[in-house]
């Protein structure tokens, strides 16, 4: 609901926004050719479609659980396992359909085969540590007493383990074009390195991977709450940094930081924590109706 007026006008903007919106990416053969994918019809369709999947997605799960804790039906375990699996295959295509439409398509000549894969690696890492961001604010507000210290070793390990993805990733895609030395994929590599782009680049790699690595790389880390909060902001911060990196070289050769770049970050976030903030609210604070919660509760590394 409070997404839907920002995708709709989004629509009506592509004919402004893309470029291979307008008669003249025509005369672009490279571009030409992938008209039958980037159109403004066609792209709409796939924007409400994967929208609507992530939807009904959340509410089958989400709902599903919420329901489960008053009608204690341990059957609902089962299905959700099942649908989890489904959700894995509809999420991997959905978050490679976003970063080819929403991301990739902004440069239409360029292309990439792993793009959707080191999106999805950022993408998990950051829900990662919203995740971990959550469990801690209900642990500080005396909540999720069966929430222990191996608990939080999980999060912290998997933030860890998923650092080191986004950078094999983001590394893996820069050397195969790199040492492939192709025009056509290069040049998105080149306007990003060049210039003032270069100290951001630079930069990503030392927010996104350096930082959290040596900061979670101890076991005694992965446990400290403190240490896990701000290691999460830390890289929701970095999640942020890597998007503008990739979406602003598009508007000219320097970066650009205003008021319209900063509000349209704060709105995002805005609208995160007022959704984080209703989740909180709903139902109980973990599954009471699973029939394993429990040995959730007793797990120890």
């Amino acid at each position: 609901v409070w997404s839907a007026p920002v995708v709709l006008a989004g629509l009506l903007a592509l004919p402004v926004l893309y470029p291979w919106s307008g008669p003249e990416a025509a005369k672009t053969p490279m571009v030409a050719g992938k008209l039958v994918w980037l159109n403004v019809p066609f792209f709409s369709l796939r924007v409400l479609a994967c929208i609507g999947l992530w939807a009904i997605s959340y509410r089958i799960l989400v709902h599903g659980s919420l329901r489960q804790d008053e009608s204690r039906d341990p059957l609902f375990k089962v299905r959700a396992k099942r649908f989890s699996a489904i959700f894995m295959v509809i999420f991997g295509l959905t978050i490679t359909i976003a970063a080819f439409d929403w991301i990739s398509s902004l440069e239409p000549a360029w292309y990439s085969d792993i793009f959707g894969v080191y999106l999805f690696a950022g993408t998990f890492l950051s829900g990662l540590a919203a995740t971990t961001l959550a469990v801690l604010h209900l642990q500080k507000d005396g909540r999720l007493e069966g929430v222990g210290p191996d608990h939080l070793y999980n999060l912290g390990g998997f933030m860890f383990a998923f650092t080191i993805f986004w950078g094999y990733i983001g590394f893996a895609q820069y050397l195969l074009m790199w040492y492939g030395n192709m025009p056509e994929e290069i040049f998105w590599y080149k306007q990003r390195i060049e210039g003032p782009w270069l100290a951001v680049a630079l930069l990503l790699g030392a927010v996104r991977f350096l930082v959290p690595f040596f900061a979670l790389i101890s076991r005694e880390a992965k446990c400290d709450p403190k240490r896990l909060g701000w290691v999460a902001l830390w890289i929701l911060g970095g999640q942020f940094l890597d998007l503008y990196w990739m979406i602003f070289p598009v508007l000219g050769k320097r970066p650009l930081i205003g008021w319209p770049e900063l509000s349209f970050a704060f709105f995002f976030l805005g609208l995160g924590w007022i959704w984080a903030k209703r989740a909180m609210s709903l139902g109980e604070d973990v599954p009471v109706g699973d029939p394993f919660l429990q040995a959730g509760y007793d797990f120890h590394l």
